[in-house]
C-alpha cells in the first residue's frame, strides 16, 4: 500500500489540475457569453445549433470542431451557443458530437428568419426559379459552391428548349454560388449571363482586407478540388478572378437587377443596363440584399461606399463612419489607426448598446486620445463634396469630409422575392 502513496498524489495532482483548466475554460465562456448579452448578440442569423443538455456530455467536441473558434463554449459541463452571431452554419459540431446532442435550425423562438420555399432540387415555388446559396439560408462558402452547381445540373435537365433570343439560365449574383453556377453552366453548354451588381464574390468582396473566409476545401465545376483549408479573402478572390479570365465567364458587373417578370416561354429581367430574356432563373443573391441608405442630398457620390474594405485607403483624409453596431465601430477605429486620419463616428441613438464590449472599448479609448470624434444621437443631413452636415445634440455642424463609410445594414431582399411570386416561410428554431 506504501507504494500506491505516490501514484494517488500523481493522481489527485493530474485532477486538480484538470478542474483548474476546466475552470478557466468555463470563466472564459461566461465571459463571452455574457459580453454578447449585454450587446444584444443573442440572435444566430443563419443556420445554428441548438443543444440538448440531457444528451450533452461536457466533451467539448464541438468547440473543437467549430472553424469560429469561440461560437460555443463549456458551461457548467455543457456545450452552450455563447457567440451566436458568429455562426455560419458549419454544422462541424453536430458532426463531432458523439451523442447527437446537437440540432441545427434556422430562427429561435424569438425572433424567427424568413426563407423562401426550396425544394430538394433547388427550384422555388415558381417553376424556373431557382435558389442557391445563403439567401436559401446557407452561409458556408463551400455549401454555397456545392448548391451553384447542383441547382444548374437540375435546371439543365429542365424539358424543352429556350426560345430564339432567350438564354438557358440567368444568374443573379456572381458570389460563390453564382461563380459556380456560371461555371456549371459553362460545362453543361448552356448559353447563360450572370448579373453582379457590384463585383466578384459578391458578400465575400465586401469582407474586410485579411478576413480568412474559406476553411474547407471546395469542389468547383471545370476547374474541379480546391485545395484551400484557411484562405483570406484577397487569395480567394484572386483565384477566382484568374479562373474568371481563364474560362471567359459571361459576367455582367455594376447592373442591379431591378424586377423580373413571366413572358410566354420565360422570364424578363429588368436592369439597369436593360433586359434579359431567359428560360430560367438562378438566385444567388446572398441575404444581405441592398445597403441601407441614408436618403439624404449627396449620398449618391463616389465617396460614399457602405462597406469597409481596406483602412488604409483613408489615411490622411476626413472620414465620417454612421452605424452604431460592430462593422461601424471596428471601421471607424481601424481609420482611426491611420496616419492623418480625422475620423468622426455618428450614431442616431444615445449609446452603442448593439456592439461588443471590446469595440465599445475600443471607441471609447480612441475618443479620450482624441483620435475619435464621437457624435452620438446625431444625423447627417446632407453630404457635400468636400464637406457634410451633422446634426448634433449641439446643433448643426459642418465639417470637412472627404468620404463617408454608411455601416447601417442591409434591406432583406424580401419583397423582391414576393415580387416574382416566390412563397417565404418563417423559421422559429426549426430545420
Amino acid at each position: 500500500m506504501f507504494f500506491l502513496w505516490p501514484y494517488a498524489v500523481l493522481a489527485v495532482a493530474v485532477f486538480a489540475i484538470y478542474l483548474k483548466m476546466g475552470a478557466r475554460k468555463t470563466s472564459k465562456a461566461v465571459a463571452i457569453k455574457t459580453a454578447n448579452i449585454e450587446a444584444g448578440l443573442t440572435e444566430p442569423s443563419s443556420l445554428h445549433p441548438v443543444i440538448d443538455p440531457s444528451m450533452c456530455l461536457g466533451c467539448a467536441s464541438c468547440v473543437s470542431a467549430c472553424p469560429e473558434k469561440t461560437v460555443l463554449g463549456v458551461i457548467h459541463s455543457k456545450a452552450e451557443l455563447i457567440e451566436p452571431t458568429h455562426c455560419i452554419g458549419h454544422g462541424a459540431c453536430k458532426t463531432a458530437c458523439p451523442t447527437g446532442a446537437i440540432s441545427l435550425v434556422f430562427g429561435t423562438a424569438e425572433r424567427g428568419v424568413d426563407l423562401p420555399q426550396v425544394g430538394p432540387d433547388f427550384q422555388t415555388n415558381v417553376p424556373g426559379v431557382f435558389i442557391a446559396g445563403e439567401l436559401g439560408g446557407m452561409g458556408l462558402i463551400r455549401n454555397a459552391v456545392e448548391q451553384g452547381r447542383q441547382a444548374v445540373d437540375n435546371i439543365s435537365k429542365l424539358p424543352g428548349k429556350s426560345a430564339e433570343g432567350q438564354l438557358d439560365l440567368a444568374i443573379i449574383g456572381a458570389g460563390p454560388a453564382g461563380f459556380s453556377a456560371a461555371l456549371a453552366a459553362k460545362q453543361a453548354g448552356m448559353s447563360y449571363l450572370v448579373i453582379e451588381q457590384d463585383d466578384l464574390g459578391g458578400t465575400v468582396f465586401k469582407y474586410p482586407r485579411g478576413k480568412v473566409v474559406m476553411t474547407a476545401p471546395a469542389k468547383l465545376p471545370i476547374v474541379g478540388q480546391t485545395n484551400f483549408k484557411e484562405v483570406s479573402k484577397e487569395k480567394l478572390l484572386e483565384f477566382w478572378r484568374g479562373i474568371e479570365t481563364e474560362q471567359n465567364l459571361n459576367v455582367r458587373y455594376r447592373d442591379r437587377v431591378e424586377s423580373v417578370n413571366r413572358d410566354d416561354t420565360g422570364f424578363v429581367i429588368h436592369s439597369q443596363q436593360g433586359d434579359t430574356r431567359a428560360r430560367a432563373i438562378l438566385l444567388a443573391i446572398g441575404r444581405r440584399g441592398t445597403p441601407r441608405r441614408l436618403g439624404v442630398s449627396g449620398e449618391d457620390q463616389k465617396k460614399v461606399v457602405y462597406q469597409l474594405i481596406d483602412p488604409e485607403q483613408f489615411a490622411g483624409q476626413h472620414v465620417l463612419v454612421v452605424g452604431g453596431g460592430d462593422s461601424a465601430l471596428e471601421a471607424a477605429t481601424s481609420i482611426a489607426d491611420q496616419p492623418g486620419t480625422t475620423v468622426t463616428l455618428s450614431y442616431r441613438s444615445e449609446a452603442f448598446g448593439r456592439a461588443k464590449s471590446k469595440n465599445r472599448e475600443k471607441v471609447e479609448q480612441q475618443r479620450t486620445s482624441g483620435r475619435l470624434n464621437v457624435q452620438l444621437k446625431s444625423q447627417v443631413k446632407s453630404i457635400g463634396a468636400d464637406d457634410l452636415e451633422l446634426q448634433c445634440v449641439d446643433g448643426l455642424k459642418r465639417i470637412p469630409n472627404q468620404a463617408v463609410i454608411i455601416c447601417a445594414g442591409g434591406i432583406l431582399p424580401t419583397d423582391f422575392l414576393k415580387s416574382i411570386g416566390i412563397k417565404m416561410d418563417t423559421k422559429y428554431g426549426t430545420a
